[in-house]
């Protein structure tokens, strides 16, 4: 529908990285209209991961941590509005950070609604360093003057913080946030992954999160919300293109596509108050972490990379654990990954790699306290020298 659509002006984030001297190559692939967490589309179909071509990549910025990890490109662009950068980065074994919300100060050309709820969406670098990332969140940091929840600009260089020490450091893990299913290859790669902290004399502790709402009713609360900004975009859609997604034009898009737009359109005010009252509740339990503890760590996705031929059946696995997640209206999109949590709380959290089940990459989430982007950089920074992983990028030419 949009395949030869180029835009009149340029992104905010984009214009940051050219003024800069950044030499942008390309656009890469992502799932259709960016909603799902795995990366796939009827025009140029799925992105096959570097370690394994039937694996998938995550989603929705699946093309652009594709491509770091095969050495396309050394650093990469994304959005994160419930994982879209920490998902690739995990399955394609590369570094992320999702900043604090308002930390890249954001304008999109023609946007009607700078107001329309609190955001849950935040650019940021994928690379294949956390120096890398560093280098490109100091160009992308920044306030800006049409985005009403944009922060002042950083106090400090990134690239300087992740030089920091995390000696003395409180590190509260629990792989899974008590809350998902987990594979156990995966719970025992992250378990082993936190050594590392201890190795530079930081204390890790096993923490249990008491969260007031069940896996169900926060996956709920989080889609209300997550649907109900995309229906905006799909109401511009079809004001500006006469594309119609739950019309005329729902048969030229995936199923859960157009569930979740008309999932948007039925959300009453009182449901979005509802959901905002379990996104408040999820936020003061991760506060409460942060009262005792430095750091939050737990896995990135709760499964290694699966098949990427399941994305044109279902948006995730039907299972993990012995646990059916199709048992629930949105468990096989949602609950195969930690990710989305700080998208409702605000955070900054980044994903590294943190090893391999079967050859594939494992990731490991990172969480610091508000606004401490720097923190997470320096912890992130700590780990790499301790378990680097770049020797795994070598063994990816054979492929």
């Amino acid at each position: 529908m949009l395949a030869d659509n180029v835009a009149d002006e340029t992104d905010a984030v984009v214009e940051r990285l050219t003024d800069a001297g950044a030499i942008v190559v390309g656009k890469t692939n992502l799932p259709e209209f960016a909603l799902i967490g795995g990366t796939d589309n009827r025009l140029v179909g799925p992105t096959a991961n570097p370690f394994d071509h039937e694996k998938m990549v995550g989603g929705s910025s699946g093309g652009s941590a594709a491509a770091v990890a095969a050495g396309l490109v050394p650093v990469a662009q994304g959005e994160d509005g419930g994982g879209s950068l920490r998902m690739p980065a995990s399955t394609c074994g590369v570094y992320t950070i999702k900043p604090s919300f308002g930390r890249i100060g954001e304008y999109t050309p023609g946007r009607s609604n700078a107001f329309g709820h609190t955001p849950m969406q935040s650019a940021g670098p994928l690379a294949r360093t956390v120096e890398d990332a560093a280098l490109l969140l100091d160009v992308l940091a920044g306030s800006h003057p049409r985005d009403p929840f944009s922060l002042p600009d950083p106090d400090r260089n990134f690239r300087e913080a992740i030089h920091d020490s995390i000696a003395g450091f409180d590190v509260a893990v629990s792989p899974n946030l008590d809350l998902y299913p987990i594979d156990d290859r995966v719970r025992e790669t992250v378990l082993d992954a936190t050594r590392a902290f201890e190795a530079a004399d930081a204390t890790v502790h096993d923490v249990s999160l008491d969260f007031d709402h069940g896996r169900e009713e926060i996956t709920d609360a989080f889609m209300l919300q997550s649907n109900v900004l995309t229906t905006g975009f799909g109401d511009a859609l079809e004001a500006e293109y006469g594309i119609d997604l739950t019309g005329a034009n729902r048969g030229d898009v995936i199923s859960y596509v157009v569930e979740q737009f008309e999932s948007g359109r039925d959300t009453t005010a009182l449901d979005y108050r509802a959901a905002d009252e379990v996104r408040t509740a999820v936020f003061d339990t991760v506060q409460d972490v942060f009262a005792e503890y430095d750091l939050l760590v737990s896995a990135s996705l709760m499964v290694p990379p699966f098949d990427k031929a399941v994305l044109r059946e279902r948006p995730g696995p039907a299972e993990v654990d012995g646990v059916r997640l199709d048992d629930s209206r949105w468990g096989t999109l949602i609950d195969w990954r930690a990710t989305q949590i700080t998208n409702m709380t605000g955070h900054p959290a980044a994903s590294i790699p943190a090893g391999f089940v079967d050859g594939l990459p494992i990731g490991m989430e990172i969480v610091g306290p508000r606004f401490d982007d720097a923190t997470v950089l320096a912890a992130s920074r700590t780990f790499e020298r301790r378990r680097p992983w770049h020797g795994a990028y070598e063994k990816l030419a054979s492929n």
